[in-house]
């Protein structure tokens, strides 16, 4: 009898602990110290949430830079790769269309989660012809913009250059973002 007293008083005290007093904790560090990323980068504009640095939009217009092509329909709380193999005929079938629109190097495939926010900045750089015809601008003056928005590697090694999309259209569309 003892033992299931000790058994049910410890499982008390760790339910307490690790279901209320840590996480209660970690979510005080987490608004204290980093209160954007806690509570998902949401970008505005004139007080109107747009998106999320985090989590990539589609943007099909011809004046826009295009994320990744999304598995999830772009949808964060459906965060899912395809998971097909390179021969599955329906992936085959899917980067022959996205080819015919003129797509090329990552623009082709999804990403593990289908929510990357992020495209290479050779993929930036092969938009902005279509971006500068579309929109009647000087081409360099585009490629000065996405060489301004490329992020470098956290802490100069981790992970490779990337380019933010929605941070990046926001900036074409001279829209300043209220964080």
């Amino acid at each position: 009898m003892k033992l299931i007293r000790q058994s049910i008083l410890c499982f008390a005290v760790m339910t307490v602990i690790l279901g209320g007093v840590y996480p209660a904790v970690v979510m005080g560090i987490a608004q204290t110290f980093f209160h954007d990323k806690a509570n998902g980068s949401f970008l505005s504009v004139d007080h109107q949430k747009v998106g999320s640095e985090l989590i990539a939009q589609e943007f099909t217009q011809e004046k826009f830079f295009w994320a990744r092509p999304s598995a999830a329909g772009y949808n964060g709380s459906a965060s899912t790769g395809s998971n097909y193999a390179l021969i599955n005929k329906d992936h085959q079938k899917a980067v022959a269309e996205r080819k015919a629109q003129g797509l090329d190097f990552d623009l082709l495939t999804t990403s593990g989660s289908g929510l990357d926010p992020h495209i290479t900045p050779r993929a930036a750089y092969l938009q902005v012809p279509r971006i500068a015809k579309s929109r009647g601008i000087d081409e360099d003056a585009l490629n000065q913009m996405v060489k301004d928005a490329i992020e470098e590697r956290q802490f100069g090694l981790l992970g490779e250059e990337r380019v933010n999309v929605l941070l990046l259209n926001m900036k074409l569309e001279n829209i300043i973002d209220e964080r």
